[in-house]
């Protein structure tokens, strides 16, 4: 028999719904729980996984039984309380163990469901997209960033010393104390000089030497340097110098347009026009988003609603898995950002909630203008943009589903797309 009992606290969209799971439900959840456990433990005259369960409980006792079967009944339990209940929860529940003996568990599932959202007014509210041009200097800047990329390195003279945007190729050692240390010693290294990546005053000590010149360089550690027995430290690196390259400036010429192999670029012409376009579709690009934002912080003011702390905190959650996949795409992991960053995870969390905040109200308000507007997609709308993006991304359209959540997923990110293209509509 099970037995349901629903409580409402002070706030209308959290409720807490009691569960309890008995008789023959609760019987057959300590069985499998009696035959897992049994495998797993010793009973004298018995072989592993053969003790009669009278034996196994005056041993072991029934309550070594009842985690695991609770366990078992748990997920049974939770959506029982949502077929009772008819709630439809916005985050994942709170789930704590009430009452459990031989008779059976009580859960009380703490469910926050989706909370009242009134949006005063989101027609007409005067924001505008801005005009994109693209200067001169933006497409000159543009020119001068290729040529810069596609420069070529050549061996200096032997005779000419190190000089600024120069790369040398140096093998150096570091000792502190007269005793090298730990990460210090590389060979062969090319070390772009101005480009600050070593510890600030080498590269500048480098400039003036020549290949085969050996030269002992004195700096000190930062202070925040992350290596705790250097920080603030006073070290030598010996250094010599292998080679000398230098930047050979590029000329828009054949040989340029070549390297470059973009369609129909062939002179200088030719790649202003197309720099200029890329900047445009760029600038397009980034206007949209800045239009959008400013029409979201705009209706955001004229909406009332009362967020539950639980879908902040889950928004919190997912966003710092997002920030955990993108620091490991750097070879970062999270306990080394936290050391770089002398921070906590709760110093992340508190930086996060405000972005999360604004992601959940965001998406309350969409969805209740997306339900006063009757904005819906249908299946078969959904079914073919999935196959339309599984082509674009060159996969089978179930991999596609499975990875991008399901063909409702699709369906919702259809209709938000639909909601931002009245809303454009709606304030022209």
């Amino acid at each position: 028999m099970e037995e349901q009992k629903k409580k409402t606290s002070k706030a209308t969209n959290c409720h807490n719904i009691e569960i309890k799971i008995e008789g023959p439900a609760w019987e057959e959840a300590m069985d499998v729980a009696f035959k897992n456990k049994v495998k797993t433990v010793e009973v004298d005259g018995f072989r592993k996984g053969k003790c009669p369960r009278n034996v196994y409980e005056s041993k072991f006792g029934k309550a070594s039984l009842f985690s695991d079967a609770a366990d078992h009944v748990l997920q049974d339990a939770y959506q029982k309380a949502l077929d009772d209940s008819k709630l439809i929860p916005v985050v994942q529940p709170e789930v704590s163990l009430k009452d459990i003996n031989e008779d059976g568990v009580t859960f009380n599932f703490k469910i926050i469901t989706k909370p009242l959202v009134k949006v005063n007014q989101y027609k007409g509210l005067g924001i505008k997209k801005e005009e994109v041009v693209v200067t001169s200097e933006e497409i000159d800047h543009e020119i001068g960033h290729l040529l810069e990329k596609y420069t070529e390195l050549v061996v200096k003279d032997e005779k000419e010393p190190v000089a600024l945007g120069d790369v040398a190729i140096i093998d150096f050692e570091g000792f502190h104390n007269g005793e090298a240390f730990e990460g210090g010693k590389g060979e062969n290294y090319s070390l772009e000089i101005g480009s600050h990546t070593f510890i600030p005053g080498f590269e500048e000590q480098v400039v003036g030497m020549k290949v085969g010149e050996e030269k002992d360089i004195n700096v000190t550690f930062p202070e925040d340097y992350p290596e705790e027995s250097l920080k603030g430290q006073a070290v030598v690196f010996k250094v010599k110098v292998n080679e000398i390259k230098t930047k050979e400036k590029r000329e828009l010429d054949e040989d340029f347009f070549e390297d470059l192999g973009m369609e129909g670029v062939t002179d200088e012409k030719s790649l202003r026009e197309e720099v200029e376009k890329n900047i445009k579709a760029q600038k397009e690009m980034d206007a949209e988003n800045t239009y959008i934002d400013k029409l979201l912080e705009e209706i955001a003011k004229h909406v009332e609603v009362d967020i539950p702390e639980e879908m902040v905190s889950e928004e919190v959650d997912r966003l710092l898995r997002r920030t955990e996949q993108s620091l490991r795409m750097q070879g970062i992991s999270l306990d080394l950002y936290y050391q770089f960053t002398r921070t906590t995870e709760q110093d992340l969390r508190n930086q996060l909630e405000k972005e999360a905040y604004q992601n959940v109200l965001y998406r309350l308000m969409l969805e209740e203008i997306m339900n006063i507007e009757k904005i819906e997609v249908t299946t078969e709308e959904a079914e073919k943009e999935s196959q339309t993006l599984a082509d674009k991304y060159k996969m089978e359209k179930d991999e596609f589903l499975r990875q991008f959540g399901g063909i409702e997923m699709v369906q919702y990110d259809l209709e938000m797309r639909k909601t931002f293209e009245l809303l454009k509509e709606l304030n022209k």
